[in-house]
């Protein structure tokens, strides 16, 4: 049997510490016998849960001797993390353990610093701050987690899920975890593979900063083929300083963060208005309907086609200009 020890700390989210708990404790194996056992830990015994407190069992000890520790999501990401969570989370990776976060609880794994170097991603409306606070990650916005091998991240509550699911897979093999996903009313593989549908008002942008001009320049002119060159060009810059800057203060490169923005426009066309997927592609800038639909799908984990059905607004307040 394998043991998670979830952390609650203060201002945990409630969903985000239910979910890993109500997933691992209702998995069970071929023979009937469970297949985790939990622990709720936390560094106080009473912990601030929002609507309720919660009185956690077991303090930081708990995390000692786990196979896997799940660090929640808190309501205030910034918040600065305690020397002992620090430490109890950088033993037991040091001991081998299997890290995950849900949502926020990225930013704690990020503070211990078990972040470093890595693939991570969080909920896509913290991912541009996760990115300025720790710009040696790799952040990811548009996936629903991403599994290092030791140490994994989710994106939100709903990706934490997905997640738990994918570690049970991991653990016991898919008959496990497709029972455990029927338990939970939850599609193993949720269409969209590993992606998160982004939201096109939020593409992250510095407010205030020396790329501002060059960004909403860029967003004007998404329809046009833009090269590297083309966009240092017009940011008058070498593209080396380019890039650099890009990096620090978006946490993406230039043509990353064009990519993004196109798809962002065209989920807005699809979502908006009745225009063939092929003239949507042409509107943001893709030379083909083909490289268009293989970029959206890449990115949000379906068709445009799926997408349209999925979020399109009623026939009423679509435009057909």
């Amino acid at each position: 049997m394998h043991t998670v020890a979830v952390l609650a700390l203060s201002q945990v989210i409630p969903f985000d510490l239910s979910t890993p708990i109500e997933v691992f404790t209702r998995t069970r194996l071929p023979d009937g016998r469970p297949g985790y056992h939990i622990r709720v830990c936390a560094e106080e015994p009473v912990v601030d849960a929002g609507a309720f407190t919660l009185h956690a069992p077991w303090g930081l000890e708990g995390i000692r001797g786990a196979d896997t520790v799940i660090v929640p999501g808190t309501a205030d990401p910034a918040a600065p993390l305690a020397p002992a969570v620090r430490t109890a989370l950088r033993e037991a990776a040091a001991d081998g353990t299997r890290i995950a976060s849900i949502c926020s609880g990225t930013f704690i794994l990020a503070a211990s610093g078990l972040l470093d170097g890595l693939r991570a991603t969080t909920h896509w409306l913290a991912a541009g701050q996760l990115a300025a606070a720790y710009p040696d990650i790799d952040v990811d916005p548009d996936v629903l987690y991403v599994d290092n091998g030791q140490i994994l991240t989710a994106a939100g509550a709903a990706a934490g899920l997905d997640l738990c699911l994918h570690m049970i897979r991991r653990d016991y093999g898919s008959a496990v975890a497709a029972d455990a996903a029927r338990l939970s009313v939850m599609p193993l593989e949720r269409e969209g593979g590993q992606a998160q549908f982004i939201v096109h008002d939020h593409t992250p942008t510095p407010a205030g900063s020396a790329l501002e001009p060059i960004l909403t320049w860029l967003r004007d002119n998404l329809a046009r083929p833009l090269t590297l060159d083309d966009i240092a060009a017009h940011a008058g810059m070498s593209t080396r300083t380019l890039i650099r800057r890009f990096r620090e203060q978006t946490g993406t490169t230039p043509l990353q963060w064009l990519h993004r923005a196109r798809i962002r426009r065209a989920q807005h066309l699809l979502e908006t208005t009745e225009h063939s997927v092929e003239r949507v592609g042409a509107q943001v800038g893709f030379g083909s309907p083909t490289a268009f639909r293989d970029r959206f799908k890449r990115t949000t984990g379906v068709s445009p086609y799926a997408y349209r059905r999925t979020f399109s607004r009623p026939a009423d307040t679509v435009s057909r200009a």
